[in-house]
Parts: structure tokens; C-alpha cells; sequence
């Protein structure tokens, strides 16, 4: 006599709740949100970057036309005013 086989029920669930899929998907949501954000940070930043560095360059032109004028000095940015290295006068070539 065969023994007849019982189908076994799988009880796993298929598929996680509405509650659940809706917290995950606002979860996931938020995150692309922020890392966008993120990115236009980055851009933001990446172009204030250049333009430190083209900044910077024209300050280096000052300073050289400032060095051939008047040598090689300290200038006080708030007032102006020149300071000679220790017991020199400047080397300004007339």
C-alpha cells in the first residue's frame, strides 16, 4: 500500500505590508533627496572653488605690479600703509 504524499503548505509571506513598503519607500525617498541636495552643494562648492582661484590670481598681479613699485613689503590691507623689512627702505627701481 503507497503512502500518499501531503502537499506541504509554504506559510512565508509574500509580501511585506502596505504600512511597511510605504515607510521603506519614504525612507529611500528621503535619502535621494538629501544626497541630491548634497550634489548641488558639491556644485555650488566646485564653482566658489574656481572662482577662490581666479581670485586668487588676480591678487598675485597686484601683489607682482605692488613688488615692482615698491619692492618687496608688507602692506597693511585695512589702511594702506607700507612696512619695510627690518632696517631697509625698499628697493624700488626709478
Amino acid at each position: 500500500m503507497a503512502k500518499k504524499k501531503e502537499k506541504l503548505v509554504d506559510l512565508k509571506p509574500e509580501k511585506i505590508t502596505d504600512e511597511q513598503l510605504n515607510k521603506i519607500q519614504t525612507i529611500v525617498s528621503n535619502i535621494n533627496k538629501a544626497q541630491m541636495e548634497i550634489g548641488r552643494y558639491e556644485a555650488g562648492k566646485h564653482t566658489l572653488l574656481h572662482t577662490v582661484q581666479s581670485l586668487q590670481g588676480e591678487l598675485k598681479v597686484v601683489q607682482d605690479e605692488l613688488e615692482k613699485d615698491y619692492g618687496t613689503v608688507n602692506v597693511n590691507i585695512e589702511t594702506g600703509a607700507i612696512q619695510y623689512p627690518d632696517n631697509e627702505q625698499a628697493d624700488k627701481k626709478n
